[in-house]
């Protein structure tokens, strides 16, 4: 970004500029913030790329921990689905008599039994039920990809913001400064009788709108670290926490139809989408499955006088005459059908996701390229061009402070456009399922 100062720091009217002045004006400052830079070493400031901080938001976020705990209950889950189902046991004892006189033998007629039974689940029930449950996992892990997906945007527009106020807080101290030296000179050219008291004074009532934008930009800042920390949960004092990054735009951009084919094969809800359509296609055949009859075995032994012991097999088989399972089976076919169609809408959403978001970028860069190649230069030159002739008397005052404020608004307008175009660049990310846009 062009600042409008030539490389050696020096400006067109350099030869009526006292630094040393300026100098002087910022001497009772420098002790505070030497200070100031001196920090204890609990106190250091905490400084993160925008790789440091998505690491960091991983692993630190509450919501994206919650949603992880989601993937570990669907495992166990699949645990529960391949149980066996238990066997019965069944002791009992029968034909007591306490009332018996002489003899007493209350247990003299009693029959033992002890009966054991399974239930044997047919055409492969726990093998489906584990199935159906192991894609549930796949599901719930896409889920989380997605979720983690949309945070990212979020947590990424929070840092492009802060980047944006920052960049908004340079370019408005630089403005300052910038005044104030032309008011220092504006000062000597009173002194000198060059110009009157009133052109002085109102120079001076101008630097209030320049303050104003430090003081406003400055809480701007604040906002969006504050907003960033929320994020981060992290619980460090705004004033020792800091990022950095590139506040630029690129102009390359890959070709249309190469970020939709990457956004089919990289957006998780997509995946989702297709796991949701497999385990339908599973639950339906769990469903007929579930339709068949189960057959119980069961052994059993007792006494039974005058045989002293015996034993005995069985088999239970229900008949399935009227509960066939037909609603399930019924439920899970329209499921399968339900699935395709969400299916095909996730596929149509993508491809405006991208299409909008590729429009958005063009129209963004086709903004920024005249104020790149032109208007930023152009700004620059005129302002030092006016200030140099107002300060030699060749322009009015009326003038320098349209110069002046032209100056500002292209600046200012420029770095809203640089930070328009990181969202769109954020947006493109959100609609491709990764950050193809660094």
């Amino acid at each position: 970004m062009s600042t409008g100062w030539p490389k050696d720091n020096s400006l067109p009217f350099h030869e009526s500029l006292d630094w040393d002045l300026g100098l002087k004006s910022i001497g009772p400052c420098a002790g505070l913030l030497l200070c100031a830079a001196v920090t204890l070493p609990g106190q250091a400031m905490q400084t993160y790329t925008w790789q440091q901080l998505r690491e960091k938001f991983q692993a630190q976020n509450p919501a994206l921990q919650a949603g992880k705990l989601n993937i570990d209950e669907a495992r166990a889950q699949e645990i529960t689905a391949f149980l066996r189902p238990n066997p019965d046991l069944v002791v009992g004892v029968d034909q007591l008599n306490p009332f018996s006189i002489e003899p007493y033998r209350p247990f003299g007629y009693a029959l033992p039994l002890f009966s054991m039974s399974y239930l044997h689940e047919r055409q492969h029930k726990r093998e489906l039920r584990l199935d159906s449950a192991k894609k549930n996992t796949s599901i719930t892990a896409s889920q989380q990809d997605d979720l983690q997906r949309t945070m990212l945007f979020t947590l990424r527009t929070a840092f492009v913001m802060a980047l944006q106020a920052k960049s908004v807080a340079a370019l408005a101290r630089e403005n300052l400064a910038y005044y104030d030296r032309l008011l220092a000179l504006s000062q000597d050219r009173l002194n000198a009788g060059d110009i009157s008291q009133v052109d002085l004074q109102r120079l001076d009532l101008q630097r209030v709108q320049y303050q104003s934008d430090v003081q406003s930009a400055e809480v701007n800042v604040r906002t969006a670290k504050i907003q960033l920390l929320g994020m981060l949960n992290d619980r460090t004092p705004v004033d020792q926490f800091d990022i950095e990054g590139t506040f630029e735009y690129s102009e390359t951009l890959m070709p249309l139809t190469e970020a939709r084919q990457l956004a089919l094969d990289s957006r998780p809800d997509l995946r989702e989408a297709v796991q949701q359509a497999e385990k339908a296609a599973t639950d339906h055949q769990l469903a007929v499955a579930n339709g068949s009859a189960d057959p119980v075995f069961a052994v059993d032994a007792g006494r039974n006088p005058p045989i002293p012991a015996y034993f005995g097999v069985s088999v239970s088989i229900p008949l399935r005459i009227f509960d066939r399972n037909q609603g399930e089976k019924e439920r899970t076919a329209i499921e399968i059908r339900r699935s395709q169609r969400l299916h095909d809408a996730a596929v149509s959403q993508i491809y405006s996701d991208v299409d909008s978001a590729y429009a958005t970028l063009n129209s963004s860069l086709g903004l920024l390229r005249p104020y790149r190649t032109k208007y930023l230069d152009e700004a620059s030159r005129v302002r030092d061009t006016i200030a140099f002739a107002y300060q030699h008397g060749g322009t009015s005052l009326l003038d320098f402070l349209t110069a002046q404020n032209e100056y500002r608004s292209i600046q200012l307008n420029y770095l809203n456009l640089v930070g328009s175009w990181m969202n769109a660049a954020n947006q493109f990310n959100l609609a491709i399922g990764r950050e193809a846009i660094p």
